[in-house]
């Protein structure tokens, strides 16, 4: 068994679980630095080195977790290892013999769209665009993922697809929860399915073991509508007419003030919540409900502070916490108008 990205993150806790795992003999662990699991064999390099080929060498299984999804890092630096990593970990594994690939992508692949069912069967079309952060990263991935059976008969590919990843995690959907108000966009109906890092790792455990193949979800059971997320957040809501909120965000984002696209709103807007049936039918259930991820959630983003997708100082903080996020938000606005300003006297 190897896990790629071993060394921190769900990497980590994967490799903690397989290492401790009576039905696996050895566990190899590869990633940029050596981690803490003093168990399993490690290899330090980067997935993207070919030499990665003779390291998997005996593995009858890949978990592929070394993905770069920082939302302050280079968008095109940050496309550039994912793709050539996840190329580079599927060619190898067939090199070396392996017979099965778990890739991790996420939930977000199905897309948030407004005629979404509630729930999406896993066998949904792939609806999502690259416009919200790392995603085109994940759709690439995915169809790296189906096309290596056929360039590499023999080789089975698994994919899993968490939902609201949390637990050690900072992305642009549980910043949202950092807010001083909950954004929420006139007429869209949001949906919440949340995903705790622990269930996750016991989902990629089943995968590792062939308890469960193809292509499925992980979450929590059933979905948290806004007004319930509101109720047991204690936020309120900050209403906005869709081309204020589009149109800010997209021009934020453009001027480099947030590292959030405007496709991240989406997210926050329509329905993407899926089925788990598949790992059902296997057995498996998941150990944390909405509720209470929600609430870890909340207790990990405690003192944090973010407007539009951007981290505030501590100072920042204050100011936008007395004045209310509208108040933010429109400062936010102020600090467009002064760059298109600036750029003219240019």
């Amino acid at each position: 068994m190897a896990v790629t990205g071993a060394a921190s993150g769900v990497g980590d806790l994967l490799t903690r679980r397989l290492a401790a795992s009576e039905e696996i003999k050895q566990v190899v662990a590869i990633d940029e630095r050596r981690g803490e699991v003093t168990e399993a064999q490690w290899h330090i390099l980067d997935v993207r080195d070919p030499a990665i080929a003779e390291k998997l060498r005996g593995a009858d299984v890949v978990v592929h977790l070394a993905l770069d999804l920082d939302l302050e890092r280079d968008a095109a630096a940050r496309t550039a290892y994912n793709v050539r990593g996840t190329q580079t970990v599927l060619t190898a594994a067939a090199a070396a013999g392996v017979h099965r690939v778990v890739l991790c992508t996420s939930a977000m692949v199905y897309g948030a769209l407004p005629d979404n069912d509630i729930p999406l069967s896993e066998d949904a079309e792939l609806r999502a665009t690259a416009e919200a952060t790392g995603v085109g990263d994940l759709l690439e991935i995915e169809r790296l993922g189906r096309r290596a059976p056929r360039a590499h008969p023999g080789l089975n590919v698994t994919v899993v697809r968490p939902a609201v990843l949390v637990g050690g995690t900072d992305t642009a959907l549980t910043r949202y929860f950092e807010s001083p108000r909950l954004l929420v966009v006139a007429g869209s109906r949001p949906t919440w399915q949340f995903c705790h890092v622990e269930d996750l790792v016991s989902a990629l455990e089943y995968a590792a073991l062939e308890k469960v193949d193809g292509e499925f979800a992980v979450g929590c059971d059933g979905w948290l509508e806004q007004e319930e997320i509101e109720e047991l957040s204690g936020i309120r809501r900050m209403e906005l007419p869709s081309a204020v909120a589009l149109g800010a965000a997209a021009r934020l984002h453009r001027i480099g003030l947030t590292p959030s696209p405007a496709g991240d709103l989406a997210y926050t807007m329509h329905p993407w919540v899926v089925s788990v049936s598949r790992l059902h039918d296997a057995g498996w259930r998941p150990r944390w409900t909405n509720e209470e991820v929600l609430g870890a959630l909340l207790e990990e983003v405690e003192g944090r502070h973010t407007v539009a997708g951007r981290r505030l100082g501590r100072k920042d903080a204050t100011a936008a916490g007395a004045a209310g996020a509208t108040v933010a938000l429109l400062g936010a606005a102020a600090v467009v108008r002064r760059a298109r300003k600036a750029r003219r006297r240019l």
